[in-house]
C-alpha cells in the first residue's frame, strides 16, 4: 500500500515539471486509475490547497496521502514527491557548475519551459472543466453548471477589472461558494 502511493507520487514529482499545478493532470490520471479517488476530490482538494499554507503540489499528495492510508500515507505521498526533486537539484546543482555556458545545457533548460506550460495549462483545463461542466447531466441545459460557470465568470471579470491581491479573490469565492452551497 505504502510503496504503491510512494510510487506514484515519485513518479509525480519526476515528472512535474513546472510547480505545483503541474500535478494536477498527474492526479486526474491517478484518479481515474484508482477506485478510491475521483476527479471531482481533485477539484475539491486543489481548492483546499490553494488557501492553506504551503506549496500546493506538497499540499495536494498530503490531502491524498492522508485520503489513501491516513497520516502515514500522507507522509510517504510527500516524501515521495519531493525525493525526485532533491535528487534532480543536487544532481544538476554540481554538474551546472562545470556546464554553465554549454549551449546544449541552456537548450536543455530552455525546452523545459514549453514543457511546463503544457502541464500547466492542462492543469487548469481540467480543473475548469471539473468545476463547471456536469457530465452526469441528463439534458442538454444541465451540461453547463450554471451557479459555477456565473460566480467564476464574475470573479475572471472582477481580476482583471480591479487588479486586488488573490487572496481577496479567494476569499469572495469562498464566501459566494457557502452562501450558495456550491
Amino acid at each position: 500500500m505504502f510503496l504503491y502511493l510512494f510510487g506514484n507520487f515519485f513518479r509525480i514529482g519526476f515528472f512535474a515539471i513546472g510547480g505545483g499545478l503541474a500535478t494536477v493532470p498527474f492526479l486526474f490520471e491517478l484518479a481515474d486509475n484508482s477506485d478510491w479517488l475521483s476527479r471531482e476530490m481533485i477539484g475539491n482538494m486543489l481548492a483546499v490547497a490553494q488557501v492553506v499554507p504551503g506549496a500546493i503540489g506538497v499540499n495536494l499528495s498530503a490531502y491524498t496521502g492522508l485520503h489513501y492510508a491516513w497520516i502515514p500515507g500522507g507522509y510517504i505521498a510527500v516524501l515521495g514527491l519531493i525525493v525526485p526533486s532533491i535528487i534532480i537539484i543536487t544532481i544538476i546543482s554540481r554538474m551546472l557548475q562545470s556546464f554553465r555556458d554549454n549551449t546544449t545545457v541552456n537548450t536543455l533548460f530552455m525546452g523545459f519551459r514549453p514543457a511546463a506550460v503544457g502541464l500547466l495549462s492542462a492543469a487548469g483545463f481540467g480543473v475548469i472543466s471539473l468545476a463547471l461542466w456536469n457530465n452526469a447531466a441528463l439534458q442538454w441545459y444541465q451540461f453547463l453548471r450554471w451557479k459555477e460557470t456565473i460566480v467564476f465568470l464574475a470573479i475572471f471579470f472582477l481580476i482583471f477589472k480591479f487588479k486586488k491581491h488573490p487572496v481577496v479573490y479567494i476569499a469572495i469565492a469562498a464566501v459566494v461558494g457557502v452562501v450558495l452551497k456550491l
